[in-house]
């Protein structure tokens, strides 16, 4: 599995939105109702939508946050198979950051719970491979700025 990241790719080829978020200072991360992990928010994007509206979507669903500041930090892609690319070929997605100011009561998607973490997991990651990268990724954009 390999993991690259560019400043900007054709909007064309950006599949998914990945967002970095947290809340009161805290990570944000989703456990799915299907697996013992973690994960970081984000997913594919629809037909006709932009790359941001994607990240919206996906961050509201994934997380419940109804009020929330957003931002793209750069393109990334992941070059190898695993459960969302059967074929191993460079896929590429749009990496986001986000605050959360506030989020519903119940979540309505796949994702049971949400975990709020003081430090980043070190283990039980749903795509060890790719996310740790990229929350790598985030802290290195922030440090710089």
């Amino acid at each position: 599995m390999e993991v690259k990241f560019y400043d900007k790719v054709d909007d064309a080829l950006l599949k998914f939105a990945v967002i970095i978020a947290k809340s009161q200072g805290k990570w944000v991360f989703c456990k799915h109702k299907e697996r013992n992990t973690y994960e970081i928010p984000g997913g594919h994007r629809e037909n006709g939508e932009s790359i941001e509206d994607a990240a919206r979507r996906e961050l509201c669903e994934e997380t419940g946050a109804i009020k929330f500041d957003i931002k793209p930090l750069c393109v990334y892609s992941v070059t190898g198979k695993n459960r969302v690319n059967e074929q191993g070929n460079e896929t590429f997605g749009m990496l986001f950051f986000a605050d959360i100011t506030e989020f519903e009561t119940e979540l309505h998607s796949e994702m049971e719970r949400i975990a709020l973490f003081s430090e980043l997991p070190t283990d039980n990651w749903t795509y060890p491979l790719i996310q740790p990268i990229l929350a790598k990724k985030y802290l290195e954009i922030e440090n710089e700025n």
